[in-house]
This record gives structure tokens, C-alpha cells and sequence, in this order.
């Protein structure tokens, strides 16, 4: 692998990390501003007129780009990065990873005009009746197939490897990557066929001069959430490459198990998408049997995250035991936590936990009636992909930003610091959520500051998600900056960056099955038939598709 080819992976990680960033600034601003509406401390958005013109035009960004542009953006960055020096081999054809760039920035912006125009003020959900402005559809679209491509050139250059070591075990960081992207395939079918079958027809239809052929709401809900759910998963996975493949290299710890590793992958493909129904269990229409089956595949998902809790703590305590930790607990005070990288990322972990527990939670049929359309949800989203996700994400920015710029880290302390208020600022701030949802039942997805039945008994939380809104607010600060001055100070790396990589324990190849595809990307094809195929059927001979568009805000 030549010196520029690795220039060009570095450019092409760099470049999208950076379009992440960006989007997350950008995200995480509108984020406050809901928080102080939704605590009545200030109601920001009328001051943002004409840029922002509704609070629920805010809500939509805030979505958009913290959880689609952010995380799909950086994790194609990451993979890029981290596949190739995996495999050791150059990506097969680079080119599709410009293209894949290319392909998603062009997505990004046309779907941005909307936007920023209250045109696409849909929420993160877009579901019907209410429609956005075709080119929202055709940008989130082309930001999706950008992310296919990014796959593809892995898949080619997976093959490629494969081909020229044919009894070699793939390796565990190339093989998680891989697995990542082709869940992301499986999961995005059914988006892509509620964007393209019902809602770019309905869209375009004023602007092409015919009747819109209308849709079915229950049928556009059931194909967002094939895909809502295993997003979860997309979001996670890269977080779990970190977790279970470089995190213990940072605390002189070695990968407890290498074959469980990659069982957990393969697991999350085989789970991730016949979950969809466990979102839809107030839904009509959908008899009891198929939600109670998602129900059951959900729980099934919660396994390897479970495998993952005692296999990951098991590496990291492999480290500080290394480095003099001793007792059943006081090793843990000897993990690496002054690396700030390290920090992140362990901190991410502990909140994941609490967010594991609500994802149980909601899994559970009668339970979650109590919670789904309250607080409870936004709470539990910030602790999967605002803390495990977000968090780790910053993790591997305080050795990837420096390592893809060839500049130190800027202020590690203050890194650190970072990290501690993210951590502490989502505890309070989830904690008063879930409060919120399951105490008081206050709905989510509604301007709550503005609302008539608002209660003085819901203060004490609002004043807590504040004081976590505070944390959060001065954390991503410190993150941007730490960001900005890495970046732009000509502050040199003393010795090269290497991508850390954990060792296993046990040195012996994993077993063949679990580096064969076919059993369980089958597997995973037939679950999905076998989990939508009969209600889909149904669903699409049933559709009535009397539903017009309609703009609410």
C-alpha cells in the first residue's frame, strides 16, 4: 500500500469527519434552543426569524443533522480510515470513495434548502400526511446511496483480500466494518422504498401537474421503521468497533475474546432489522402476532449487547490489571482515564448502560404504551445515540483529528474536561427526561413551552434538564474548539499517530463459522422475509391510499 494511497484515504476521512463536525454544530445549537423552550426559560425562536421560522423547523435540524448527517458522515469517515489499514491493502477502486463524498454532499445540500427554507418541517420521522418538499426526499436519498457506495468499495475490496488470502481469517476490525455496512443496506431497502413508491411521487405531483396518487400512512410508518430501528444498530456498531477492537489497546488491555467479538456482529446483522413493529405497537391494522414476534427478536438484539458488557469490561480490566490495578473493583481506578480519548469513550459506556436498560423498556409491549409518545423516548435517545454513539465518537476524534492533521491534540486537559461534563450534563438531562415520560406522561415531539396544560409539577425535572442542558452546552463548546485549534495551530506531532489496535488474548484463529458470510447473511435476508414478507403483502393489497399531503407548519 503506497504512501498516497494513503494520503487519499486520509483525505477522503478527514473530509467527511469534517462535514460530521459541521453538522453537529449546527445541531447541537438548535438542541439548546429546544431544551430552554421546553423548560420556559426562553423561547428563542422568534429572534431567529427569517433563518429558523418554527420551533418545529428546529426540531427537524436538529434531527437531520445530529442523527442522520453527523453519525452517517463520520462513521463512513472512520471505516474509511480504519478498513484499509485493517486489511492492510489498498481500497480497490478509491475512486467510488470520492464518488461516495461527492454523492453525499450533493445530498446534504439539496436536502438542506428545504430546510432551511420551512419547506421539510417533517421531524426526523417524516411521516405522512405530512410532506415535505421533494428535493428533502431526493437529498436524503442521494445521501444514502452515497453511504451504499461507501460500502461498495469496501465489499470490493473485502472480495479483492479475501481472493488473495483464502485461509486467512478476515480481521476483526475489516470484518465488523463490513458486516456495519451491509446491515446499513439491509436496513435502508425500506426507507429508500417509502421515499421513491410514496412520497417523491406524492411531492412532485404539484410540481409535474397531475393528482397525487396519495398514500397510506400505516404502510409509510411500517417501511420507516424496517429502517428506523437497525439505524440504531448503524449508529452503535462503529461505537462497538472502537469498543471492543481499540479501546483496550489505549489502556494496555488486550480483546478478551476475539471470537465473541465477531459472534456479536454477526448477531446484530441476523437481529438488527426484523424488529420494526415493537415502534408500531399503538398502530391499527397490524395484528398482535407480528408485533408480539418483533417484540420477541427485539429482546433477541438485546443479547450481544449483553455479551458485550461482560466481554469489553473483561479486556479493559486485562489492561489495568497490567498497569497495577488490583481488588475486585480498585483496578478500575487504574484504568487509563487520563487520556481523554479513553475518557470519552469508557464514560460513553457506563451512559449506554442506562440507555441499554430503557431500550428493554421499550421493547416490552405493555410497558412501553406507558412511555412511547412521552418524554421517556427523547431521554432514552440521548443516552443511545447522543452519549454511546456521540461520545465515543469524540473519543476516537482526540487521536483521529490529530493523526489525519499530523498536529497534537490541542489542550488534553481540556479535552478531558470535555468529556466529564458531556458525561455529567447527560446524566441529568436524560435522568429528568425519563422522569418527565414516565412519571407525568409529558408528550414528546411538541412545543412544550408554549403548551396550555403545562404543569408546575413537571419544574423540578425542567430545572434538572436545564442544569444538564448547561453541561451539554458547555461541553460541545470545549469539543469545537479543542476541534478548531487542533486543526488550524501549527503545533507539529512529535512521533506519528498509529491506529490503536487491540491485541487478542487468546492468539488461536477464530473458528471458520465465524468468519463465513453465507450462513449468516442468509440468515438475516430470510428473518426480514420471514418478519415483514406476510404483513407487507397485506399492507400493499390492503393500501388505501386516501392520504393527501399536508404542510402542518
Amino acid at each position: 500500500m503506497t504512501a498516497e494511497h494513503l494520503r487519499q484515504v486520509d483525505r477522503i476521512a478527514g473530509l467527511n469527519i469534517l462535514v460530521a463536525i459541521l453538522a453537529l454544530s449546527i445541531g447541537a445549537l438548535l438542541g439548546v434552543f429546544q431544551g430552554l423552550e421546553h423548560a420556559r426559560v426562553i423561547n428563542i425562536y422568534p429572534w431567529l426569524q427569517p433563518v429558523i421560522k418554527t420551533y418545529y423547523q428546529g426540531l427537524t435540524l436538529h434531527g437531520a443533522l445530529n442523527a442522520i448527517v453527523w453519525t452517517t458522515f463520520f462513521i463512513c469517515g472512520f471505516f474509511t480510515f480504519a478498513f484499509v489499514r485493517s486489511l492492510n491493502r489498498p481500497l480497490k477502486y478509491l475512486w467510488m470513495s470520492w464518488l461516495a463524498f461527492g454523492v453525499m454532499v450533493l445530498g446534504l445540500l439539496t436536502a438542506a434548502v428545504p430546510m432551511l427554507t420551512n419547506n421539510a418541517s417533517v421531524l426526523y420521522t417524516f411521516y405522512p400526511p405530512m410532506l415535505a418538499d421533494w428535493a428533502f426526499y431526493v437529498g436524503l436519498t442521494l445521501l444514502v446511496v452515497g453511504s451504499w457506495i461507501v460500502g461498495y468499495s469496501m465489499y470490493f475490496t473485502y472480495y479483492a483480500w479475501r481472493k488473495e488470502n483464502p485461509e486467512k481469517r478476515a480481521p476483526f476490525i475489516a470484518l465488523a466494518a463490513t458486516i456495519t455496512m451491509v446491515l446499513w443496506q439491509i436496513a435502508t431497502l425500506g426507507v429508500a422504498a417509502e421515499i421513491l413508491f410514496i412520497l417523491l411521487p406524492n411531492a412532485l405531483a404539484p410540481m409535474l401537474g397531475f393528482t397525487a396518487p396519495g398514500m397510506d400512512p400505516l404502510l409509510s410508518r411500517t417501511l420507516f421503521w424496517w429502517f428506523g430501528h437497525p439505524l440504531v444498530y448503524f449508529w452503535l456498531l462503529p461505537a462497538y468497533v472502537s469498543w471492543y477492537a481499540m479501546l483496550p489497546a489505549q489502556t494496555n488491555g488486550k480483546m478478551f475474546s476475539e471470537p465473541l467479538a465477531r459472534l456479536v456482529f454477526w448477531l446484530f446483522l441476523l437481529f438488527s432489522t426484523p424488529v420494526g413493529f415493537h415502534h408500531q405497537y399503538a398502530d391499527p391494522g397490524i395484528p398482535e402476532i407480528w408485533k408480539y414476534i418483533h417484540m420477541i427478536f427485539t429482546f433477541g438484539v438485546g443479547f450481544p449487547s449483553l455479551i458485550t458488557a461482560f466481554t469489553v469490561v473483561a479486556s479493559l480490566e486485562i489492561g489495568a490489571r497490567a498497569r497495577g490495578g488490583k481488588g475486585y473493583l480498585h483496578w478500575i481506578t487504574r484504568l487509563n482515564w487520563g487520556d481523554p480519548s479513553y475518557a470519552a469513550q469508557n464514560l460513553a459506556m457506563i451512559l449506554f448502560i442506562f440507555g441499554g436498560i430503557g431500550g428493554i423498556i421499550n421493547a416490552s409491549y405493555n410497558v412501553n404504551m406507558a412511555t412511547h409518545n412521552t418524554m421517556w423516548v427523547p431521554g432514552h435517545f440521548h443516552l443511545t445515540v447522543g452519549s454511546a454513539t456521540t461520545m465515543t465518537f469524540f473519543g476516537i476524534s482526540y487521536w483521529l483529528v490529530p493523526k489525519l492533521t499530523g498536529r497534537k491534540l490541542f489542550t488534553p486537559k481540556l479535552a478531558l474536561a470535555q468529556a466529564w461534563t458531556w458525561f455529567f450534563g447527560m446524566l441529568f438531562f436524560a435522568n429528568a427526561y425519563h422522569i418527565l415520560g414516565l412519571l407525568f406522561s409529558v408528550p414528546r415531539r411538541t412545543m412544550l413551552g408554549s403548551a396550555p396544560y403545562y404543569s408546575s409539577q413537571w419544574t423540578p425535572q425542567m430545572i434538572e434538564s436545564v442544569v444538564g442542558l448547561a453541561f451539554l452546552t458547555i461541553s460541545a463548546t470545549l469539543f469545537f474548539a479543542i476541534m478548531l485549534f487542533t486543526v488550524l495551530l501549527p503545533r507539529k506531532l512529535d512521533k506519528p499517530i498509529e491506529m490503536p489496535v487491540a491485541q487478542p488474548l487468546d492468539p488461536t484463529p477464530a473458528p471458520k463459522w465465524l468468519d463465513t458470510w453465507w450462513p449468516w447473511l442468509n440468515g438475516a435476508i430470510a428473518l426480514v422475509i420471514l418478519s415483514y414478507g406476510p404483513m407487507l403483502f397485506q399492507l400493499i393489497r390492503d393500501a388505501e391510499n386516501w392520504s393527501r399531503g399536508i404542510r402542518v407548519w
